[in-house]
Formats: structure tokens, sequence, C-alpha cells
């Protein structure tokens, strides 16, 4: 029996990960709402640290760099008017980069996203955030529609348990490594480690 190979593999498409000052650094929703409360992720302090130091590589070699936050309502889940929606201050953004607030889970939807890394003129994106099955995820196959080359760093992403609709529970970590490998097969190259550099 041969073991399985994706999509990509199964093309011939380069899986080598680009050169970060080639590509746009595209950091999403490392909110203060996943540390804390009931999205409370159980990877997010490693995954924060490993961000915290990719987003330092990207800006050391000059690359795009994009910070997505989610934005919900006053009071509630993801309040940008209170700490809850603050970016984490770990990867708190300078005066020159973009912070692209978005309603929904692709963050090119109802967003300039798409507008802002064209005028950029580079096709490389690096995906980094949280959840990896929701807004990782959806932005990562939105980007395939719209002409992007998306690479996700692994260990910058994170989500929670999920119920697995039989009355148990789907690990944080299994439904991580399932959105991870569902994403290698066609929309990603997946990186782990320093890759990235």
């Amino acid at each position: 029996m041969t073991a399985p190979k994706t999509l990509l593999e199964l093309s011939g498409a380069d899986l080598n990960p680009p050169k970060l000052g080639q590509s746009c650094l595209v950091l999403i929703d490392i909110q203060n709402e996943y540390r804390a409360g009931p999205l409370a992720l159980p990877d997010a302090e490693p995954a924060i640290a490993v961000a915290a130091k990719l987003l330092a590589r990207a800006r050391q070699s000059g690359a795009a760099i994009f910070h997505i936050a989610h934005r919900g309502k006053p009071g509630g889940l993801f309040d940008r008017t209170a700490d809850r929606g603050a970016i984490a201050a770990e990867l708190a953004p300078l005066a020159n980069e973009a912070v692209i607030e978005k309603e929904l889970p692709n963050a090119f939807a109802g967003t300039d996203l798409q507008a802002q890394l064209a005028a950029g003129g580079l096709k490389n994106i690096v995906l980094a955030g949280f959840m990896t099955h929701m807004c990782v995820s959806s932005t990562a196959r939105a980007a395939l529609d719209l002409g992007f080359r998306t690479t996700i760093d692994a260990d910058s992403c994170a989500t929670r348990d999920l119920p697995n609709g039989r009355g148990g529970v789907l690990s944080a970590r299994t439904i991580h490594e399932v959105a991870l490998a569902e994403l290698s097969d066609r929309f990603a190259i997946i990186a782990r480690g320093d890759a990235l550099s």
C-alpha cells in the first residue's frame, strides 16, 4: 500500500515555504479573547509566543505585515473597545502595519485585505493566528480562489475543543491537526518549526 499524498504533491506543486521578505504576513485574530473566558484556547500562549517570533523575523526581513482583528458587538465577544478584543500585546502593530477589522471568519470577506495585498504586488501570503479550523482555514480557502499562494505557520496557530456531535469532545490538538491536514491537501503549504525565515 502506498502512502497517501496531497493533491498539491500529486500535481507537483512547489511545497517550499517562501522567504518572509518576499511575502505578506497576515496575523489573524491574535486577540485577548482567546486567552481567557469562554473562547480560551488550550494552546493560545505557546502559539502567541511563536507568532511573536515569526512577526519579529518578518519585520527584520522587510515583509509586508497585516494584522486582522475580529470585531464583535460592544459588551460581547471580540469587543474591540475592550481589552478582550485587543490584539495581544506581544503582537502589537507598529504604526506602519495595517490593522484590518473583520466581522466574518474569512479575512477577505467585507474587508479591503485583497486590495491591500494586491497593492503590494506579492502573491505569497503567510497566515498565522486563531482559530486554525475557523478563520485561518476560511481565509486560506478564499486565498486560493483569489490567486494567492498560501503558507500557514502551524505553530503560530491554535484552536479549541469542539463537541463531536455524539456527546463527546474532539480535542483542540486533534481539531488543529485535522484542519492543517485538510488545508495541506490543496489550499496551503504547512510550515513547522523555523521553516519560515
